[in-house]
């Protein structure tokens, strides 16, 4: 069929508020209704084209066409237009019949050729959006706005800023560049592939702003982690008496929620509700996304109690923000009462269990997820793989790295790598972390900190410092954690001349000050070695009060060098910052056995009695068949536990004799200060 070329009615102008569309989901709207930009500006009477624009189905749309074949309607061009326009863009439409509809018009006008671009758009289908403007250019088509506006909405699917490149310079050649329309969606094109010195550049070229212009600008850097000239923008934008839109508040919500801005946040909502607007869900979720990440979960809370209406993204935001401030009860609450959950909501959870050391819970929640037919993501493994180096539990990691890695079922980002070389490392594998981190083609600083604590926890400081060597060649510039690694490194490897080195280096070398932990690692190093007076004289002249890492370091290299009178120095001043650390009171109470001051232990467990200390019974926990078993002190729960200890105290018998048969003499022991509930002197 080829249809003759007849005038168009004018339209009204199509719709661009997709460049206030904000890339960070915030909802998701669900209707009955087959959407579609029916709006033309066009008064319709003609009883076809009135039914036509409340068509909901491609078998209708098909019916009503093949009416308007018969009584000729479809040679006309605004008939055929709107036939075309819901092919291309209804939620309902077909846009590979559109195409073919497309061939069989002898001259399309340029509203259809921007029906075809902005199909193929919606259609994520981004090359042959660009391959129909390009067309457009060859066959020397007219353009108008939107054709630009379009063909750079299908530009930003591209791996490339090339193509939108190229769209900037026709924009030039045929003077778009004066319309503000053509414009706002370069500037929002550039803002949104991260070219942010030429969407500013264009930006402050533009004699003319809109609500739109600076609400492209500011999205651009939120979206860019730059919220400091977010925030700058915005000021200007009201003090230009440009009113923000609702996406301009959610753009600028974002960059609050990234810097922790909670009072503009506040002031933000106050405004919102001054003026008494009927908030969308989409805002409602970007507030409450502030809230969480600034740790205001009160405000957070209240918000999502008065709000009408909730979706996925509602619920996980409180699961995320409970989790991740460590009460996961509350966030187990939430989680459970989420209607519909998502992956992103499992990964709340599990990523919560996993930082707030629950390791167990984190990995029972991951099978969960997987029983529940969910595709975990990269943010799920490393969460799980985290939980897996905590419990070394090497099964589940190789598994993982089997079925999802190997597999080509996910992309083995930088990230992910790095999750790997920590879970192997942790687990003992410290050869198969080396293996991951050499076949990364791209490494970053966590990368290279990963697998110096690997070797640091290791024991292989040589390695250790080698690889640190590697990395300044290469370029890179440590960080406070690198050398937390190297001076664990040294203290391992009883390394005080390159340990003493490192530590005076840091600030020295890399403009580094030393932290607590950094001087707890010196401490630790000085003391395993001996010069139990070179680590007291550190930690007594530290720039900073001496934390409980400290003042433990040194308590441990006492009790390796029976140092008692330093000991009970020492283990004063962890107990006056941690008066409940069951540990440390037994651990002074060992060392003044070992040395046989028995009124010292019997002071010491006077003192925790009177403090009402327990011991934190002993623990281990163990993996079969992917099951984890957790046994206490004294525990008696297990099924086979009288099996277990009739083992044990074979071992137990077995291990004494050894002892009797090397020694002439038996040891002795003094019952009067043995507390066998305790197991401690």
């Amino acid at each position: 069929m080829k249809l003759p070329v007849l005038a168009l009615n004018s339209f009204c102008s199509v719709s661009c508020l997709f460049l206030l569309q904000p890339r960070r989901p915030l909802s998701s709207i669900s209707t009955n209704k087959c959407k579609w930009n029916s709006t033309t500006g066009v008064i319709i009477t003609n009883p076809t084209l009135v039914i036509m624009e409340s068509c909901s189905t491609m078998s209708q749309l098909k019916q009503i066409q093949a009416h308007m074949t018969r009584t000729g309607l479809i040679t006309h061009t605004f008939p055929v237009s709107r036939v075309l326009a819901f092919c291309a863009l209804a939620d309902c439409g077909d846009i590979r019949y559109a195409h073919v509809l497309f061939n069989q018009i002898e001259k399309p006008n340029t509203y259809m050729w921007n029906s075809m671009i902005r199909g193929y758009c919606k259609a994520k289908i981004p090359t042959v959006a660009f391959s129909f403007f390009c067309r457009m250019v060859g066959e020397h088509v007219e353009m108008d706005c939107r054709s630009f506006v379009f063909a750079l909405k299908s530009c930003q699917r591209f791996e490339t800023v090339v193509e939108g490149e190229s769209v900037h310079c026709r924009v030039r050649k045929t003077g778009f560049d004066a319309e503000l329309l053509v414009r706002n969606g370069l500037i929002h094109f550039y803002a949104d592939r991260g070219c942010l010195e030429l969407a500013r550049e264009l930006f402050d070229e533009s004699s003319l702003k809109d609500v739109v212009t600076w609400t492209s600008m500011i999205d651009g850097y939120a979206a860019r982690n730059n919220s400091d000239e977010a925030v700058y923008l915005f000021k200007l934008m009201l003090a230009s008496g440009i009113e923000p839109n609702e996406v301009t508040f959610i753009a600028l919500l974002s960059a609050c929620s990234q810097k922790g801005y909670l009072s503009m946040g506040k002031g933000i909502h106050e405004f919102l509700e001054k003026k008494n607007n009927n908030c969308s869900l989409s805002l409602h979720n970007a507030l409450l996304d502030m809230y969480v990440k600034c740790n205001c979960l009160t405000a957070a809370r209240e918000l999502f109690d008065k709000m009408e209406s909730r979706d996925v993204f509602s619920w996980t935001s409180m699961v995320n923000g409970y989790a991740k401030c460590g009460d996961l009860e509350s966030a187990r609450k939430f989680f459970d009462q989420t209607p519909e959950k998502n992956v992103v909501t499992w990964n709340a959870l599990i990523a919560g269990c996993s930082q707030n050391n629950k390791p167990t819970e984190a990995i029972n929640l991951f099978h969960e997820m997987i029983e529940a037919g969910m595709i975990p993501v990269e943010h799920t493994l490393v969460s799980v793989l985290s939980a897996c180096g905590q419990l070394s539990c090497l099964n589940l990691g190789q598994w993982i790295h089997r079925n999802f890695i190997n597999s080509r079922r996910i992309h083995l980002t930088v990230t992910l790598a790095n999750a790997f070389i920590d879970m192997y490392a942790k687990c003992g594998c410290i050869d198969v972390a080396t293996e991951i981190f050499n076949a990364m083609t791209k490494k970053d600083l966590v990368s290279w900190n990963s697998v110096i604590a690997a070797y640091a926890t290791n024991g292989r400081a040589k390695q250790a410092m080698n690889l640190f060597d590697q990395m300044i060649y290469l370029g890179f510039k440590p960080d406070d954690i690198t050398f937390v690694s190297l001076l664990t490194a040294c203290s391992h490897g009883g390394l005080v001349s390159e340990g003493r080195e490192y530590f005076e280096s840091m600030e020295r070398n890399y403009g580094i000050e030393p932290k607590r932990e950094h001087y707890a690692c010196m401490i630790d190093l000085l003391g395993r070695t001996g010069l139990l007076e070179d680590a007291y004289k550190l930690i007594t002249n530290m720039p900073m009060e001496p934390c409980e890492a400290a003042w433990g370091a040194l308590l441990n290299a006492c009790k390796m060098h029976s140092n008692v009178e330093l000991a009970k120095l020492s283990a004063g001043n962890v107990l006056s910052l941690d008066p409940k650390d069951s540990g440390i009171y037994v651990l002074l109470a060992n060392i003044c056995a070992k040395e046989r001051n028995w009124g010292d232990v019997k002071m010491a467990r006077s003192l925790m009695r009177e403090k009402g200390v327990k011991k934190v019974p002993g623990r281990s926990l163990i993996e079969i068949e992917g099951e984890f078993l957790e046994f206490l002190v004294a525990d008696e729960s297990h099924p086979q536990s009288e099996e277990i200890y009739k083992v044990l105290n074979e071992i137990y018998f077995l291990t004494k004799l050894e002892d009797n048969r090397r020694k002439c003499d038996p040891p002795t022991m003094n019952l009067q200060y043995w507390d066998a509930s305790e197991n401690i002197w």
